[in-house]
């Protein structure tokens, strides 16, 4: 089920920009994150939707590397085109951009803080805002962060699980695996992102503080 709240996080639709400018946009956003720390390896993925087509960071590409041409591009019924291979885990970006048309793009990490944050026993006790908004700031740019149970990454029962926590949070954390955040446009998702990983960052360093500030 939908929820209507949401719309509050993601209130329009933004008109397209040139394809090359939304991908450059993207690469920076990557570029950015991995050499920051926030991303290693070719563990992450990221897309964005352009006249009803996806286009997705490439299978096993790396986010300190990527570039323009590193995208799979991926028709609104779910046809890969000819050309790369997208993530096993277009799944997720896909749900994603059919449960709300204000989604406009989506980046998915490994970053630590947030994979620390989801395996503590504050976020399974509050599986539909597991992130505890300790500043304020989490609340104004993304809004509640739901948690999804842990199942192998690009599995069926993953997608089904993610599946299942539409609709109840504005962003995501994935049990033992990362945050999944979507986004009016790259930058607006890669705000967002940020932002979840220093509330989670924050979080984990106050986790042992018996007066737990919440905003």
């Amino acid at each position: 089920m939908k929820d209507m709240n949401q719309k509050q996080y993601l209130p329009e639709i933004p008109a397209d920009n040139d394809l090359e400018t939304i991908l450059s946009e993207a690469v920076w956003a990557a570029h950015s994150l991995f050499r920051r720390g926030k991303t290693s390896g070719s563990s992450a993925n990221l897309s964005v939707i352009h006249n009803g087509v996806i286009y997705i960071s490439a299978s096993g590409t790396c986010f300190g590397t990527l570039t323009t041409n590193d995208f799979a591009a991926v028709a609104p019924d779910g046809t890969v085109l000819p050309g790369k291979k997208p993530s096993k885990e277009l799944p997720l970006h896909r749900m994603l951009y059919q449960s709300d048309a204000a989604v406009r793009a989506v980046i998915h990490t490994h970053s630590t803080y947030s994979v620390l944050w989801s395996c503590t026993s504050y976020a399974a006790a509050h599986p539909f805002n597991c992130v505890p908004p300790i500043t304020p700031y989490l609340g104004m740019k993304l809004g509640p962060v739901g948690l999804v149970p842990y199942e192998k990454p690009g599995s069926e029962e993953l997608f089904a699980a993610f599946g299942n926590a539409l609709g109840k949070s504005s962003g995501f954390l994935l049990n033992r695996h990362g945050p999944v955040v979507p986004g009016r446009d790259v930058m607006d998702a890669f705000f967002r992102l940020e932002e979840l990983e220093e509330s989670a960052r924050i979080a984990w360093e106050l986790r042992n503080e018996t007066d737990f500030p919440i905003a």
